[in-house]
C-alpha cells in the first residue's frame, strides 16, 4: 500500500512540474510558482473587485429615489380600485417592509404615503422596491394568475419610467429607461391601451375588458365578436344568432334596423354591404374561433387590434341606426 501511494504522489507530481536538477534548475522552478502564485492573486483580486463592483452598482441603484411623480404612479397601480391589490394585502406589506402604516384612507393613497414616508426618512428606495417584489411574488396569485399579469402590466408601464420592469417570474430587473407614454404603453403590451388610443367603442372594452387584460387575444376576438349579436338582439327583440340574426335584423324591405334612410339606391346599397360585413366578422372571426382548437388559430396582437376597430364601427352603426315603420313594408 505505501509504494502504491507514493507511486500515485509522484505521478501527480510528475504531471504537473518537470523534473529538474541542479541549482539553477531550483531556482527556475521556484520563480515558476512565484509566478503562478501572482497570476492567482491577480485572478482572484480581478474577480473579487469585479463582484465589488457589482455590489456597489446594486447599492447605488437601491441608494437612489424615486421621483414623486413616479411614487404616486406606482401606488396607483399596485392600489388600483379593481385589479390592485386588496386592503389586507396592503397591511401585510407595510408591515413586512418596515414601514409607518398612514392609517385609513384609498388604497392607493395608502400605499403612496407609506411609501413617501419611509424613503423621505431614509432617503433610498429600497423599502419601496422590496414592497414591489413582495406584492408580485407569483406564488401569491396561483389561484388567480390572470390577476398577476394584470397587475404586472400595469406596474410596468410606470417603472419603465425608472428603467425598471418586473418579469413574468415578478422579479425586479433593469431595462432600457422609456421616454414617452406610447413608449410605455408599447413595452407593457398593453393591448386595452392601445384601443382607448384609437378611440374604440366603450361597449367593446365593457365586453372584454378581462380577456384583453390577460393579453388572451383569442378569447378576445370571440367576445368581441359576441358583443355584436348581443346587441342585435337588444335592440330588436329576436333570440337568432349568427347569420339568422343578421338577416332578420339587417336585411329585408325594411329591414328592423337602418343606418340611414333608404331612400337612395346608394342608402340600401350601403345597408346592405353593411349587413355583409357584419355578417363577414361572424364568418371569419367568430365561427372559427369558437369551434376550432385555439392551437390552429395564430392571432396576433395586431389582428386583434384591428378586428376589436372593426367591432367598434359595427357597434357605432348599431348604436345611431333606427327602427322603420315596418307597417308599411313593401312586399
Amino acid at each position: 500500500m505505501p509504494a502504491k501511494l507514493h507511486q500515485a504522489t509522484w505521478s501527480l507530481r510528475s504531471s504537473r512540474e518537470p523534473e529538474v536538477s541542479g541549482t539553477r534548475g531550483k531556482d527556475w522552478l521556484g520563480s515558476e510558482r512565484l509566478l503562478n502564485v501572482q497570476r492567482n492573486l491577480l485572478f482572484l483580486n480581478c474577480s473579487g473587485l469585479g463582484i465589488s463592483m457589482a455590489m456597489d452598482q446594486a447599492k447605488e441603484s437601491e441608494s437612489r429615489t424615486l421621483p414623486q411623480s413616479q411614487l404616486e404612479a406606482i401606488a396607483q397601480a399596485l392600489g388600483d380600485t379593481e385589479d390592485g391589490l386588496t386592503n389586507s394585502e396592503i397591511d401585510r406589506l407595510i408591515v413586512e417592509c418596515r414601514m409607518v402604516d398612514p392609517g385609513p384612507g384609498t388604497k392607493w393613497k395608502r400605499i403612496y404615503n407609506a411609501f413617501a414616508e419611509v424613503q423621505n426618512r431614509k432617503q433610498n428606495r429600497t423599502n419601496v422596491l422590496e414592497f414591489i417584489r413582495r406584492a408580485m411574488a407569483p406564488v401569491k396569485y396561483m389561484k388567480s394568475p390572470e390577476r398577476f399579469e394584470t397587475l404586472r402590466r400595469n406596474l410596468n408601464g410606470v417603472l419603465l419610467f425608472s428603467g425598471m420592469l418586473v418579469d413574468d417570474r415578478g422579479k425586479l430587473v433593469p431595462t432600457t429607461t422609456a421616454s414617452t407614454i406610447s413608449d410605455a404603453r408599447r413595452r407593457a403590451n398593453d393591448l386595452r391601451a392601445d384601443l382607448k388610443d384609437r378611440g374604440v367603442h366603450p361597449d367593446v372594452l365593457a365586453f372584454c375588458k378581462e380577456e384583453l387584460l390577460a393579453d388572451n387575444y383569442f378569447h378576445a376576438v370571440l367576445e368581441a365578436t359576441k358583443s355584436i349579436g348581443d346587441k342585435l338582439r337588444t335592440r330588436t327583440g329576436l333570440q337568432d344568432d349568427g347569420g339568422v340574426l343578421v338577416d332578420r335584423a339587417l336585411c329585408g324591405n325594411p329591414p328592423m334596423l337602418a343606418i340611414n334612410p333608404l331612400k337612395k339606391e346608394s342608402e340600401r346599397s350601403e345597408q346592405k354591404g353593411f349587413a355583409n360585413l357584419v355578417k363577414g366578422t361572424f364568418g371569419m372571426f367568430r365561427n372559427p374561433t369558437a369551434h376550432e382548437a385555439r392551437k390552429n388559430w395564430n392571432m396576433s396582437k395586431d389582428d386583434a387590434t384591428d378586428l376589436l376597430s372593426l367591432v367598434s364601427l359595427i357597434h357605432r352603426r348599431v348604436d345611431a341606426s333606427h327602427m322603420p315603420d315596418r307597417t308599411t313594408a313593401k312586399n
